[in-house]
């Protein structure tokens, strides 16, 4: 057996032993990204440049957004820089305020009307991690690559997924949404391509399965290798399929037929990705039921999903759509029975603004709970998982009465292994929100982005 071969073969003895070890203590717990287990090229940060820590930790990056903005009076911190308050819609993240910073003046130009007149809600959200200025039409898509999927494919090649989407939209619409403009800028913050979202998963179970496989603990890995084998033996078909009628098809048609190949040669392209990384990791806790009755459970499950995902090393980089800019939601169990969207033009009036308020801090409620637990999570350095993460939570409208998208509601949590300040309130006086994007981008590896959507140059002082 030549060298590399054999080091291989006991990289795997160990990882066996390691996790049967585990299983015989009968730890419920999904197995994190042991240092002593990562390949080299995982742990190289000085090699490749790639998502990696100054300790060769993991470096995860997350978006996530929740909808129709805020009200601006009750989000904003009191004070300066350091000796900031934390009160109305904020003051549930006190307990980690160690580990974030609140950043104002961040805006989105390209989300605002201008010629396009309304649609505010689809610029909203089209408009969050790309920083283009989006087709307005039902039908001829074209918004840009996300922030996302730039970091993604510097580094998803480490991963079993390059990377995850999740919302918590039960109901997706298809078609034209918000003045004129396609559903799928209001419905997707993730885009591959200029006209290609990255569609987000609404189902807990079929994240976990996707993830991990599905079946009870012990059976996972099996039936994930199942899997793979029919789905190739599928494609295998097709393309047999398509090969042979490929010289019967006119011009317009054998474009067509390009395009669907495009995308299952994607799939042929993960199924190998698969098959290289060997056998899913398979956690020692239920698969998820499906989606849970309660709204709060239903958002805490998905943020468990992405803690899980980022604890096994099977992804670094995730978005979680909370819901769709325009999202008109009501929120009884916490007394308010009113549209989520339909509270949001308040008109300045009182009451109304209170319930915005409530809905505001209740969905920051959510991201804090999923910090503590993030931060409550030893990585493979010793660290918290807090502490190796970029973690952006935001709106893509500012003040949802007035539809503005300057000075948005930005909370950047995490320590990026290091690389970022915490425990901070900074303002930046009006900054491009895409120039953040471009430190994200360098602390990711990704040094060839020169500007990124509307970016004007780096952010100081993050």
């Amino acid at each position: 057996m030549n060298t590399s071969a054999h080091s291989a073969a006991l990289q795997r003895q160990a990882a066996m032993n390691r996790r049967h070890f585990l299983r015989g203590l009968g730890a419920c717990l999904a197995l994190p990204a042991f240092a002593s287990l990562l390949p080299r090229r995982m742990l190289a940060a000085g090699e490749t440049g790639l998502a990696t820590t100054a300790s060769g930790a993991p470096l995860r990056t997350a978006f996530v957004v929740f909808p129709n903005g805020a009200i601006p009076a009750r989000w904003w911190p009191e004070g300066g820089e350091s000796d900031f308050l934390l009160n109305g819609t904020l003051a549930p993240l006190e307990p980690v305020r160690a580990h974030l910073q609140v950043l104002g003046g961040l805006d989105h130009a390209n989300a605002r009307g201008g010629a396009d007149g309304a649609g505010d809600h689809a610029r909203g959200n089209g408009v969050f991690l790309t920083g283009v200025r989006l087709n307005k039409s039902a039908t001829n898509v074209r918004a840009g690559i996300s922030i996302d999927q730039v970091i993604a494919k510097n580094v998803g090649h480490l991963t079993r997924f390059p990377s995850l989407e999740l919302t918590c939209d039960v109901n997706r619409q298809s078609g034209a949404c918000d003045s004129g403009y396609s559903c799928a800028y209001q419905y997707n913050i993730s885009w591959q391509s200029p006209t290609t979202p990255m569609t987000p998963e609404n189902n807990p179970r079929l994240v976990f399965e996707r993830l991990f496989g599905s079946g009870p603990h012990g059976e996972r890995a099996a039936n994930a290798k199942q899997r793979i084998l029919a789905r190739r033996s599928v494609l295998d078909f097709v393309m047999d399929d398509a090969r042979r009628m490929q010289d019967r098809l006119g011009r317009n048609d054998r474009e067509k037929l390009d395009q669907y190949l495009t995308g299952v040669r994607d799939v042929e392209t993960r199924i190998q990705k698969a098959e290289q990384f060997g056998p899913n990791v398979d956690p020692d806790q239920a698969t998820p039921s499906g989606i849970p009755q309660s709204h709060a459970d239903y958002v805490d499950l998905m943020y468990d999903m992405m803690l899980i995902a980022f604890k096994t090393d099977s992804t670094r980089v995730a978005t979680f759509v909370l819901g769709h800019d325009g999202d008109n939601r009501s929120f009884t169990q916490i007394g308010i029975s009113e549209g989520h969207h339909d509270l949001s033009h308040h008109q300045n009036d009182g009451p109304r603004m209170d319930k915005i308020a409530q809905i505001d801090k209740w969905y920051v409620e959510r991201f804090a709970g999923f910090l503590r637990r993030l931060d409550a999570t030893e990585d493979v350095d010793g660290k918290s998982l807090l502490h190796n993460s970029r973690i952006l939570y935001g709106s893509g409208n500012a003040d949802g009465n007035r539809h503005s998208h300057d000075n948005l509601p930005v909370i950047l949590a995490g320590h990026g292994g290091g690389a970022l300040s915490a425990g901070r309130f900074v303002q930046h006086g009006s900054k491009p929100l895409s120039n953040l994007f471009l430190n994200l981008a360098d602390h990711a590896g990704v040094r060839e982005l020169e500007r990124f959507g509307d970016s004007t140059g780096r952010l100081k002082n993050v």
